[in-house]
């Protein structure tokens, strides 16, 4: 195996079975190689934990890549036509013998011009600022005294305009600096870190948690409460289950997950529904949980499907996840599915309650939230991820 692709595979492995760096099929990783000439990259909609050396990434050729992002045309493009324009040429830059049909990551050209090992994870602390009102402040103090500080990237859509923005970015960088930054922090979305081995890479992530960890403290439940009623239990999912039907026509399954930490602690509050009326923090709550999870004081059929019914008649995509006071998490979902949503939404309530800290929450807007409804890139990871188990 190249040496490359070994060292993607393990660095892939190392951050992905953690769940506070990473959840669901979210972020993405990848290495060059020693001649320059190629670049080894995950597959879109895979979880890095599941990479290994037979399935999870694409090699592509690095200069048929960062010719995509010198294109000038495409940025004048509707994104419509750009964005599956770009995937049509990341296909192309393939050369591998990979015939699994499986996409390079959406965000290849971002990481072509970055250095040899990158790494981009949306760890739970680090979510803390960028979906905070006063998050980029805050970042600027937690990284004060660095020689090299990381770079703030403003929200751009997710594919070929964000390549863009954080292009123009590194290049002021460079000319600051005379180095590429280390660090990238994406408002609204994660953390890049990127660097010259493997080890240096995993060193910037462990570096990177423990400051954005020292003004964070995890939040517990205010008591201890007993165990939730078989039959309350019983209820809530066959309520859950009805109100879907009646609001969507779609029937599904409800999956009951108990003993959450941080959803235990979310219940306690006093504002929890007020923290879950804002929109999705990220693309990856939009894409893989339909949004917020849907707080539930009481848990009746006609409660439920109001709010569905409404969430619908506004565009917006229907609950997946659902809490419901005093019992907790709930998911509508198929078996694969809903691991998932539920991962994801113990983390959004955790990384909303964090933000309170920092100015309040700052969540995707219509505009955000309509062009990722809209990217076919997204749906085929959600597609690729439901079958994954």
């Amino acid at each position: 195996m190249d040496k490359a692709l070994a060292d993607l595979i393990r660095i892939s492995n190392v951050t992905g079975k953690d769940t506070t760096l990473v959840q669901g099929g979210g972020g993405n990783t990848s290495v060059k190689t020693a001649d320059g000439k190629y670049m080894y990259i995950k597959a879109s909609g895979t979880a890095l934990k599941n990479m290994n050396e037979e399935k999870g990434w694409r090699r592509l050729r690095l200069n048929d890549v960062l010719s995509i992002i010198e294109d000038k045309s495409l940025a004048q493009l509707d994104p419509d036509i750009r964005e599956p324009e770009v995937v049509n040429q990341l296909l192309l830059a393939c050369d591998d013998k990979v015939t699994s049909g499986a996409r390079p990551s959406v965000e290849s050209h971002l990481h072509a011009f970055l250095d040899k090992y990158v790494i981009h994870l949306h760890p739970l602390v680090v979510a803390a600022y960028v979906n905070a009102k006063n998050g980029r402040a805050e970042i600027e103090k937690v990284f004060k005294n660095e020689k090299f500080p990381p770079i703030w990237v403003p929200y751009a859509d997710p594919g070929f305009m964000l390549a863009k923005k954080i292009g123009q970015l590194v290049g002021d960088y460079q000319k600051q600096f005379g180095r590429k930054p280390a660090v990238m922090i994406l408002q609204k979305h994660g953390l890049f870190v990127t660097a010259g081995t493997a080890e240096a890479a995993l060193r910037l992530v462990r570096k990177v948690i423990k400051l954005c960890s020292s003004k964070l403290k995890e939040p517990k439940p205010r008591k201890t409460s007993p165990p939730a009623a078989e039959g309350d239990i019983t209820a809530a999912k066959s309520a859950i289950r009805k109100a879907v039907l009646d609001a969507t026509s779609r029937s599904l399954p409800v999956s009951y997950f108990p003993n959450i930490k941080s959803i235990d602690a979310f219940m306690a509050r006093k504002d929890a529904g007020k923290l879950l009326a804002t929109p999705a923090l990220n693309p990856d709550e939009l894409v893989y949980a339909n949004g917020s999870a849907m707080w539930l004081e009481k848990c009746d059929v006609k409660t439920i499907t109001r709010k569905l019914t409404s969430l619908v008649n506004k565009g917006q995509k229907p609950a997946a996840a659902f809490i419901v006071k005093g019992l907790g998490l709930f998911v509508a979902a198929g078996q694969k599915s809903a691991p998932v949503i539920a991962e994801i939404t113990a983390c959004s309530v955790l990384i909303r309650m964090y933000a309170l800290k920092f100015g309040g929450i700052l969540a995707l807007t219509k505009r955000q939230q309509d062009f990722i409804n809209n990217w076919e890139s997204e749906a085929f990871r959600k597609k690729l991820a439901s079958r994954q188990s």
